[in-house]
């Protein structure tokens, strides 16, 4: 047995004994003093091992990337291979050894035993084979292993502008995260020789996040997964489409969601009053600079750090920008060609509507510091897969998967999104510039 392996068995055995002792709290009991310092016992192991677990990971995949080759011989170039780790050897690129763990379960129809066995003798990577043996039944499904749904969530970084423009992710400790921030500085004076120093007080407060549920679905076509079996391509589709559905659900709720105890709050309600700024009439470019630069005024103002800060906006928007001219016919503002406005990073996301308002034809626009915006992460995945659910498409319309002969898989996260500080964020609001377009 691997040491990562041992490690895993380990940790889950300590999470069984904490799980049964927060479970006497959950169902109205009190834990004794010796029961509460065994769960400080507990969480310190589980925390520890956790670490230990990190490096022993970290250790396996170095030791992979920097592993040799039988022979160095040129010659043996042209010798047969002895041993295939995996049919396509792409276990190792972020979310494919998910998604062939994925397909592998489909064709199993569910079941993992068989899948594994399959993975065996199919010539998957050990990791897979590993991962369908090891992995266990949760309420939202098959639970993903660790190293699997953390490739996975990186995967989201170019998928989620929201995190592409540099949101910090961070886990989250038993589904919560508590970040205290300074809301009032201290004012600092000069002082003469013997004199006291005066007292000044630090105002503090808290970014609480806690654990939202998200869920994904993915219909797939069950002739794709059967023709995955001889063309490598297609788990990495499998992969990207899982990644794609699961980054603009983010992005819908980390930018406008109006948050509630099970959605997170998005940053057009995280921005203060102050820093909403409705659009002035008028499209000419002097209005226009001059209302861009208020929004970016809003976050000096404030001592914002501007070195991460960035623009968001739906695409009608900025091909509106990038198209705006000057008096003598030059574009006002071509940096957005090297994806850039007024000096910072600008992206565009179908997440922000251009609906809005009374006309329905408004959006919105914002500026925000990401380096000050927290992704707190549970970085447990769940999976479930059904060939005769249903589910509605963009329609609206209800679809049956059996009827289309279709998989759905069902993917299932927990996250929660905040900016340290709510002076972070300014958004521009009743944009209808190129409404026209």
């Amino acid at each position: 047995m691997s040491l990562v392996t041992q490690l895993r068995s380990e940790r889950a055995t300590l999470n069984a004994s904490i799980q049964a002792l927060a479970k006497i709290e959950t169902e109205g009991g009190t834990l004794s003093a010796e029961q509460l310092t065994q769960f400080t016992e507990l969480e310190a192991q589980f925390t520890a091992l956790t670490s230990k677990l990190s490096r022993a990971e970290t250790a396996e995949r170095l030791a992979a990337a920097t592993a040799k080759p039988l022979s160095e011989d040129p010659k043996a170039l042209d010798k047969p291979a002895s041993h295939i780790s995996g049919p396509f050897n792409e276990a190792t690129k972020p979310g494919v050894a998910m998604a062939q763990m994925v397909r592998l379960l489909v064709q199993a129809q569910g079941n993992q035993h068989a899948a594994a066995e399959m993975a065996k003798t199919g010539g998957y990577g050990a990791d897979v084979h590993m991962a369908l043996s090891t992995v266990t039944p949760g309420a939202g499904g098959v639970l993903v292993p660790e190293n699997f749904s953390t490739s996975v969530i990186e995967s989201l970084r170019p998928k989620s502008v929201v995190r592409s423009m540099g949101a910090v992710s961070l886990p989250l400790n038993n589904g919560n995260l508590t970040m205290p921030r300074v809301i009032g500085n201290t004012q600092v004076s000069y002082i003469g020789t013997e004199q006291d120093i005066a007292v000044t007080d630090m105002q503090f407060g808290d970014l609480k996040l806690s654990s939202k549920k998200a869920a994904a679905i993915v219909p797939i076509s069950n002739d794709l997964l059967a023709y995955a079996g001889v063309n490598p391509r297609i788990d990495g589709q499998v992969s990207g489409d899982l990644a794609t559905s699961m980054g603009l659900s983010e992005d819908l709720h980390f930018i406008r969601s109006v948050g509630s105890a099970t959605l997170p709050k998005g940053l057009r309600y995280w921005a203060p009053a102050a820093n909403v700024l409705p659009a002035p009439a008028g499209e000419t470019l002097q209005i226009v600079d001059r209302y861009l630069g208020g929004m970016m005024l809003r976050l000096e103002a404030a001592n914002v750090d501007l070195n991460a800060c960035g623009w968001l906006m739906a695409p009608r928007t900025l091909r509106w920008l990038q198209s705006l001219r000057d008096g003598n016919g030059n574009k006002a503002y071509p940096e957005i060609d090297l994806g850039l406005l007024k000096g910072y990073k600008v992206a565009l996301t179908t997440q922000i509507p251009t609906n809005l308002g009374a006309g329905g034809n408004e959006s919105e626009i914002y500026f925000v510091n990401f380096a000050d915006c927290y992704i707190g992460e549970d970085t447990n995945l769940a999976i479930a897969i059904s060939t005769e659910a249903s589910y509605k498409d963009a329609n609206g319309d209800t679809v049956s998967a059996f009827q289309r002969d279709q998989t759905l898989i069902r993917v299932i996260s927990k996250h929660d999104f905040g900016p340290r500080h709510v002076e972070s964020v300014s958004v521009g609001t009743g944009i209808t510039w190129g409404a026209g377009m």
